[in-house]
C-alpha cells in the first residue's frame, strides 16, 4: 500500500460500480417509498427485517460493508497521493474540475458515511427498526437539531450522486470501454444524466418524509369504519 498499484486501482474502480454503486442506486430507489407514505415505506423496512438473519448479515458484510470500506480507505489513499493541477490555466479544462470535485466529494463521503452508520444502521441493530429507521422516526430525526441531519443528508446524497456519476465515466476509461474522445464525450453526457437521476432519487426520498401524499386507501377505509352508523330513518337515499 506504500505505492500505486495497478491491481488495487482496478479493483477500487470496479468496487465503486459493483457492488457499491449498484447498492447506492438500489438503496435510494427503495427509500423513495417514503413518498408513498408511512405504510408503504415501513413495509420495505419490515421486508428486509424478515430476511433470514444469516443471509441478511452475509449480504451486509460481504456484499456491502467490506467492498465499501475497501473503496473508501483506498480512495483516501489515492487522494493523499494525488497531485491535482490547480493552476488557473489548467482549471479551465472540465476534466480537471471533474477530477478535483471527485476528490472533494470522496473525502466528504468518507466522513458522511461514518456519521450515517453511527446514527442509523448501528442504532438499528442496537435498538430495533421500530425505534430508528421506521417512517415516523426518520421524519422526526431529519428535523432534529434545527434540521441539521436533513442538511447533512442533502449534501451526502448529492455528493454520492456526483461521485458515482463521475466514477462511471472514469470506470469506462480505466477499463477501456470508452477509448475515443467521442465515446468519452457521450459517456460524459450519460454520467451527467445519471447525476441528475440519482440526486433526484435521494431528494424525493427525503421529501417523502414531509410531503403529505394523497390519502391512502387504507386510511380512508379505516376512517369510514370508525364513523358511527346512522339510524335507518336518518339515511338519505337521494330522495
Amino acid at each position: 500500500m506504500g505505492k500505486e498499484n495497478y491491481f488495487w486501482h482496478k479493483l477500487h474502480s470496479l468496487t465503486g460500480i459493483i457492488p457499491v454503486g449498484f447498492y447506492v442506486v438500489q438503496h435510494l430507489t427503495l427509500n423513495t417509498f417514503a413518498f408513498a407514505g408511512a405504510e408503504k415505506y415501513d413495509a420495505v423496512i419490515l421486508f428486509f427485517e424478515g430476511v433470514p438473519p444469516q443471509i441478511l448479515w452475509f449480504l451486509k458484510i460481504f456484499v456491502i460493508f467490506l467492498p465499501l470500506v475497501f473503496h473508501a480507505i483506498y480512495g483516501m489513499f489515492i487522494v493523499s497521493r494525488s497531485e491535482g493541477n490547480y493552476s488557473q490555466a489548467a482549471y479551465k479544462f472540465r476534466e480537471n474540475r471533474y477530477y478535483t470535485l471527485q476528490r472533494l466529494s470522496g473525502m466528504f463521503l468518507f466522513f458522511f458515511l461514518i456519521f450515517h452508520y453511527i446514527t442509523m444502521p448501528i442504532q438499528n441493530v442496537l435498538h430495533g427498526p421500530e425505534n430508528t429507521v421506521m417512517y415516523k422516526n426518520w421524519a422526526a430525526y431529519l428535523l432534529s437539531f434545527g434540521g441539521l441531519p436533513l442538511l447533512m443528508y442533502v449534501l451526502g446524497i448529492t455528493s454520492a450522486a456526483y461521485h458515482l456519476a463521475y466514477g462511471i465515466w472514469n470506470f469506462c476509461i480505466r477499463w477501456g470501454i470508452t477509448i475515443s474522445e467521442q465515446s468519452q464525450m457521450r459517456m460524459g453526457r450519460f454520467s451527467f444524466g445519471a447525476f441528475i437521476a440519482i440526486s433526484g432519487l435521494g431528494i424525493v426520498s427525503l421529501v417523502g418524509f414531509f410531503w403529505a401524499p394523497l390519502a391512502p386507501k387504507a386510511k380512508t377505509v379505516e376512517a369510514r369504519i370508525s364513523q358511527p352508523a346512522l339510524p335507518n330513518h336518518e339515511i338519505n337515499y337521494g330522495r
